[in-house]
């Protein structure tokens, strides 16, 4: 059985990613940051598939060197996922870039010591987005311009963090593979609303949300970006390669809202943010300064590749929307 490093297991996505590789036969060693979570992590995974002895936990810090080779010594691939993420735009852009950087660094290096020849990188369309003004035809070929006018810390940091990777494996006998969603949602395994996509469904379902950006990306089931980033594994055609993993076209956040209004969620509010208001509160707001590189733009990402080397059709947005509410509605009722 092949055994797969996974790093950030505890995370919204990890844990798919945990559950979808047990499924599909592979042996996993999670790198978390405090191993007192392991419990809580093992019976969250066992209420979806039972690990059979098929589940480990290591000690890592995206930080710290400690523990790296040791981690990967006895693994076949290495799914880097562990990356921070906040919508709020730090003081300090080095608190996301820094760790996005070295972090994927230390798995990299870690990796082509122990000889392992592919890892799965998570990165983002954040990573793609241009000169950060509205692109409707982002490809693999797309990178975003962190000297770009609104190019966030978060931008910055997953785009430097998959540059800095790519660097790395040239001429090196090691195939990497990026995997790229947009606005990542769908149902929660840990029953944790405290992650930015369940934070935001649960704002807007609570009706404490009022009014939405004006905003359209490519959005993502988080259940595609499981199934995409363990499909990489071994899927020949898919080295050297970035794939886009989300909705054929761009949704606007206005979108689920109406949706949601529609199925029944009345207390969802519906209305759109002028775009101004949005711009003069970043001004005083973190949150808001965020928002910035996507206020008033239409970002659309083509998923035709990922759609033929994979044989795979995105979860419909529809579904994607109305899996998540139910899945944050249900954690609520408790």
């Amino acid at each position: 059985m092949k055994k797969v490093l996974l790093t950030g297991i505890s995370g919204y996505i990890g844990l798919h990613c945990a559950v979808e590789l047990l499924k599909k036969g592979y042996a996993v060693k999670g790198s978390i940051r405090n191993l007192s979570k392991s419990q809580a992590l093992t019976e969250t995974i066992k209420k979806q598939i039972d690990p059979n002895g098929n589940l480990e936990f290591c000690e890592l810090d995206l930080l710290n060197d400690n523990g790296w080779e040791e981690a990967v010594a006895d693994c076949d691939f290495v799914m880097h996922v562990a990356s921070p993420f906040f919508s709020k735009v730090p003081k300090d852009e080095n608190e996301l870039i820094k760790p996005a950087v070295d972090g994927t660094l230390r798995a990299l290096k870690a990796a082509h010591k122990a000889g392992i020849k592919r890892v799965i990188l998570t990165s983002s369309m954040v990573a793609m987005l241009g000169e950060v003004m509205g692109d409707n035809n982002i490809t693999q070929k797309s990178w975003t311009n962190t000297n770009a006018k609104y190019a966030t810390a978060y931008l910055k940091s997953k785009t430097l963090a998959e540059k800095s990777a790519w660097d790395f494996v040239k001429n090196k006998e090691i195939e990497l593979v990026t995997i790229h969603p947009g606005p990542v949602y769908g149902p929660t395994l840990s029953n944790n609303l405290s992650g930015e996509s369940m934070t935001l469904f649960k704002r807007i379902i609570t009706g404490e949300l009022k009014q939405m950006i004006n905003a359209s990306i490519n959005m993502s089931d988080v259940r595609d970006v499981a199934k995409i980033h363990v499909s990489a594994l071994e899927n020949e055609q898919a080295g050297g390669h970035r794939f886009i993993v989300a909705t054929e076209i761009a949704h606007s956040y206005h979108e689920i809202t109406k949706l949601l209004k529609l199925k029944g969620y009345e207390k969802v509010g519906t209305k759109v943010a002028p775009d101004f208001m949005v711009k003069l509160l970043a001004n005083f707001n973190s949150e808001m300064k965020g928002m910035l590189p996507y206020v008033g733009k239409k970002y659309e990402g083509d998923v035709s590749k990922t759609k033929t080397t994979f044989n795979w059709e995105p979860i419909p947005f529809e579904k994607m929307v109305l899996d998540t509410a139910e899945s944050v509605n249900q954690v609520l009722n408790r």
